[in-house]
């Protein structure tokens, strides 16, 4: 009898800690993979019971069992995860037939693309992945309303709505972000075509001045979101691609995710000889991105990236030369081998703190550093620009109601010098030659931007956005070189404080179909040089530009969700013009000259012409129409007022098709057609239209379980058309030159390579 007590009592005890350990609660976190931001409302699915529990808003979740769950949340492809024990951290792809449902990272408050107030937009891997991933402008010239221009790989100027057009060389008046970290400068210039795509799992873009809650982007907002590992994986991948006109370039990406852990480190090597003259291009880039989680409220990110990059610059050149040799660079660029030498790095370390189920913070601090070298036939440019800032919010969200209000702040220290160059005086094809000191300028540029946003849900079909940005800006000059025959230009000056608000509506019509709207108002400040005067004064009556954006839009699905269709109206009011007046080859100073009016209409589609597991083909739509005036714009005696804006198509219009299957073949065929672009503001010279058809396609096979292989051949410009790829408005020709307006495109092109990934567990 004893011994049977005994028996049953450890019966009990075994029964009781098993039953206790199959009650046991195990917590995880679901996530976007590519932007860390916590997923609510994600059905989690157990196999064979089909029972659901679903994350909260702070995307955690409690199961009592372990096994095998299918994660399942609109704008997501559905993950099976085989959870063996507590604390898993599930990342969710993105799903590019379902973008709308998908969190957009780049508002202050997270929410998916169709509750956003905004004209948005987000760039997928698969996107990014289509093209040959050397050059950004195909990227993003399929988005509605954004025009990239690039005369070289080293020579670009990115649009939104038309602002940024008046801008001569490189890109203005646009907010950028690697990640957290500001790519813009407080100059307003702005500068990512330097960065490795491959390194990018997605870019998302905020159109017009809505996205002034970032602070000086009147035109719009850039995000670069970087590459992060699987959970609890590690694999090494390396793609090589070769291509014509000598351009080599390899990847390698080493990966590695751990339960708390997560590495991304991307290098690169691009070179190119170019179809021009004087236009060989070598970059080397460095990105390494990691995530660590403390526990469930805590979460440290770090973020690196170094570019070293030497690229010659072939310059625009006349009609003729354009017409007749392309292949051409512009005669004095040449005879002095032109080029820029870089070396730039961005550092970044954000905490992520939640203080409970509905108030966060998230805090950053960020360095960047840039060394430049540019010999131009005119001078040579020594820059030296670092940077020291940080941001920080608080966020709250509720199921009504949610805010955020913080603050970021950073000093440009910028030192730049211009030397004489004595091309001339050595033999043929020495190339440029450093002379006297010509100038030696030292520069503080402070910049404060503080914001507040606030949702709130009237009823469960409508929610209206409040939100307002302060901005300070102040530059301070000091001259290290002045003489009788060149004044002191130190000084200082402080732009008033500007107020941007921001009004949005977004409204639910049906479960498919939304509709937006907002007014917001934007400003852009001018740059240092703008603000010089030809007698070495700082023009302290120059104001930034400033503009009131209106517009509505509609996000709707039909047929299954197999068609996706957004579009959008608006009028961009912009006041204080400024324009670049040429004071000699290649010198500018910038002038608040007028207004300019900006009405548009956009439209971007998307068709999924089946829904099958191991077949796709999809249309990609997009078109932009451009209606950009002179609305009062008198430049000395020249009135012109009503006259198109210069450096803006009148339209943009891209047609996409893309397919997969089953045997790992996959491809693309994409056709542009972008129409005429003014060149002078008196629209007396005109670009032609032109077409551009690109495809690629490739075999991807997984060749076990370890080891993936991805072969691809890919063909640019097919029918071999000329167009310029960029302009230089308004250029001036001297000593009986004929102005340089054109930059020419590349002819008929290939790459080919191949992608080979190892998979350690």
């Amino acid at each position: 009898m004893k011994f049977t007590k005994i028996i049953c009592l450890l019966f009990f005890l075994i029964f009781f800690s098993l039953t206790v350990f199959s009650q046991s609660k195990i917590s995880g976190k679901v996530i976007d993979q590519d932007t860390n931001t916590p997923l609510s409302h994600v059905s989690i699915i157990l196999k064979n019971t089909n029972d659901t529990i679903y994350s909260n808003n702070l995307g955690h979740f409690e199961i009592y069992n372990l096994g095998t769950y299918t994660f399942h949340k609109p704008g997501y492809e559905d993950k099976i995860e085989n959870i063996l024990e507590n604390h898993p951290i599930i990342q969710l792809q993105i799903n590019p037939n379902e973008l709308h449902e998908v969190m957009i990272s780049s508002n202050q408050i997270a929410k998916t693309q169709n509750t956003s107030y905004t004209s948005s937009q987000i760039i997928t891997t698969q996107s990014i992945e289509q093209n040959n991933t050397i050059d950004l402008a195909p990227v993003l010239n399929q988005v509605s309303g954004v025009f990239m221009q690039n005369g070289a790989l080293n020579t670009n100027r990115i649009t939104i709505r038309g602002i940024g057009s008046r801008n001569l060389y490189g890109t203005s008046k646009i907010r950028a972000y690697f990640k957290d970290i500001p790519l813009t400068t407080g100059n307003g210039e702005t500068t990512i075509e330097d960065f490795e795509l491959s390194s990018l799992a997605r870019i998302e873009i905020i159109k017009g001045s809505g996205s002034s809650i970032y602070g000086a982007g009147l035109g719009g907002f850039i995000k670069l979101i970087p590459k992060t590992a699987g959970f609890n994986q590690t694999s090494i991948q390396n793609t090589t691609t070769i291509g014509s006109f000598g351009l080599f370039k390899d990847v390698i990406e080493l990966s590695s995710s751990t339960k708390k852990t997560n590495i991304n480190t991307v290098f690169s090597h691009t070179q190119n000889d170019g179809y021009r003259n004087n236009s060989s291009y070598n970059r080397k880039t460095i990105t390494f991105n990691a995530n660590h989680y403390f526990n469930e409220r805590d979460e440290i990110s770090f973020l690196a990236s170094f570019v070293d990059l030497k690229g010659y610059i072939p310059s625009s050149v006349d009609e003729q030369t354009y017409l007749n040799t392309p292949e051409s660079a512009a005669f004095t660029w040449e005879q002095s081998k032109g080029y820029e030498d870089t070396r730039r790095s961005l550092l970044g370390l954000s905490w992520h703190h939640q203080y409970s189920n509905t108030i966060s913070q998230k805090t950053s601090v960020f360095s960047s550093f840039k060394n430049a070298y540019e010999p131009r036939p005119f001078n040579i440019l020594s820059e030296n620009l670092s940077a020291l800032g940080f941001r920080s919010r608080i966020l709250k969200e509720s199921t009504e109601f949610k805010w955020t209000f913080g603050i970021e702040f950073f000093n440009d220290f910028y030192n730049w010098k211009t030397f004489g160059n004595l091309y001339q005086d050595a033999p043929s094809g020495t190339g440029s030659i450093q002379g006297n000191l010509l100038s030696n300028f030292k520069e503080k540029r402070y910049y404060v931007n503080a914001f507040f946003e606030t949702d709130y849900s009237i009823s469960n079909k409508t929610e209206v956005s409040v939100g307002l940005n302060f901005n300070k800006t102040n530059y301070k000059l000091k001259d290290y070189y002045n003489n009788d025959s060149n004044p002191d230009q130190s000084g200082s000056y402080t732009f008033k404080s500007v107020l941007s608000p921001t009004l949005g509506l977004t409204h639910s019509i049906s479960k498919n179909s939304s509709l937006y709207s907002n007014i917001s108002h934007g400003f852009s400040p001018p740059t240092t040089t703008e603000t010089l005067l030809p007698d070495g004064l700082i023009n302290t009556n120059i104001k930034p530009e400033t503009g009131w954006n209106f517009e509505i839009g509609s996000r709707s699905i039909f047929f299954n969700n197999r068609l996706q269709c957004n579009f959008s109206v608006y009028r961009l009011n912009i006041s204080n013009l400024l324009v670049a007046k040429r004071t000699g080859n290649d010198e500018y100073i910038g002038l608040n000259a007028g207004k300019t009016r900006h009405d548009g209409f956009e439209l971007d589609s998307r068709f999924q012409w089946f829904k099958l597991k191991n077949y796709k083909l999809n249309t990609i739509f997009s078109y932009t129409l451009n209606r950009y005036k002179f609305k009062d714009f008198i430049d000395g005696d020249n009135d012109y007022s009503g006259n198109d804006l210069t450096g803006v198509p009148g339209h943009i219009f891209n047609l996409g098709l893309d397919f997969n299957t089953p045997f790992g073949i996959y491809g693309n065929l994409h056709f542009q057609n972008v129409g005429s672009i003014p060149i002078t503001d008196s629209n007396s010279l005109y670009t032609d239209s032109y077409n551009l058809t690109n495809f690629k396609m490739g075999w991807l096979k997984n060749l076990n379980k370890t080891l993936n292989i991805n072969v691809f051949l890919g063909i640019n410009n097919i029918f071999d058309k000329a167009y310029a790829s960029q302009i230089l408005i308004n250029a001036t020709g001297f000593n009986g030159s004929q102005p340089r307006y054109y930059y020419p495109g590349n002819p008929i092109n290939y790459y080919t390579g191949f992608n080979i990934t190892y998979n350690i567990n």
